[in-house]
């Protein structure tokens, strides 16, 4: 377990990109090296006023690494660094 990369997606509800960065999360997590959740940042204002004209915001082991969208391979040689 300690190999696993840590990854949080900021998003929202009704974000069409926010779904298809986790839609693109689900299936390479199924390959393993990482875990992901999502956080909603209508829930917390400061996270609001950090990632609002930003989400989806991905961040792999606290940094940040896309926002808007997220390409498969650019994420996995993110993820193998």
């Amino acid at each position: 377990m300690s190999g696993e990369r840590q990854v949080v997606v900021y998003s929202r509800k009704g974000c069409h990109l926010c779904e298809i960065v986790k839609e693109t999360l689900t299936k390479l997590h199924r390959r393993g090296g990482f875990i992901w959740h999502e956080v909603d940042v209508d829930l917390d204002p400061e996270l609001r006023r950090l990632y609002n004209d930003e989400v989806p915001v991905v961040f792999i082991d606290g940094r940040k690494a896309f926002k808007y969208r997220m390409d498969e391979r650019e994420f996995l040689r993110k993820l193998a660094s």
